[in-house]
């Protein structure tokens, strides 16, 4: 790939949430590249101005490959994440993107097999899930994940929780920086 030339996955996920916001189009994927033919959980995450502004996903496969996935998980980031209003054409030009694309959850015996840099965590009571995908700044302890996703979920410290861990391969936005100024 060029120099500020997109990954084809991120590049997937920005035109997916240029062409709903500006004309309310869902697009096709036309060309699948190898990960995107696959079939898993997909989070879309949109940074403005190094701030999160939406980031929705799948725990696990909801569509027919990672491409269908990323742009509905792109469009909702979009539109649909309950604590941002939805994304305005006017913001578009200052959008960043990180697709996340997830192995299968396991299930974890105890918190010494995770490790917040290196796998992301579910937590499960009842019908109540949270995630959080890892290696996310200010996140530094196993401790601090669980917490999150309990809050996320409105599981209580008090419940009993089944604990699952996932990788990801992630595909960021670089941003391009001009040294010469």
């Amino acid at each position: 790939m060029a120099e500020g030339e997109l990954h084809p996955v991120v590049k997937l996920a920005k035109e997916a949430v240029e062409s709903y916001v500006r004309e309310r189009k869902t697009p096709k994927p036309k060309e699948l590249t190898p990960e995107m033919r696959e079939r898993a959980g997909v989070f879309v995450s949109l940074h403005k101005h190094g701030q999160l502004r939406g980031c929705i996903g799948t725990f696990e496969p909801a569509k027919d490959n990672v491409a269908e996935e990323i742009i509905a998980n792109a469009i909702s980031s979009s539109t649909m994440d309950p604590r941002f209003p939805p994304v305005a054409a006017s913001e578009l030009d200052d959008l960043e993107y990180s697709v996340d694309i997830l192995t299968r959850p396991e299930p974890v015996a105890d918190i010494s097999q995770l490790d917040p840099k290196e796998y992301g965590v579910i937590v499960e009571s009842g019908w109540k899930k949270g995630l959080l995908l890892p290696d996310l700044e200010g996140v530094d302890s196993v401790e601090e994940q669980i917490a999150i996703c309990r809050l996320k979920a409105g599981i209580s410290p008090a419940e009993t929780v089944s604990l699952y861990r996932f990788q990801v391969r992630r595909f960021e936005q670089q941003v391009v920086t001009d040294n010469n100024g």
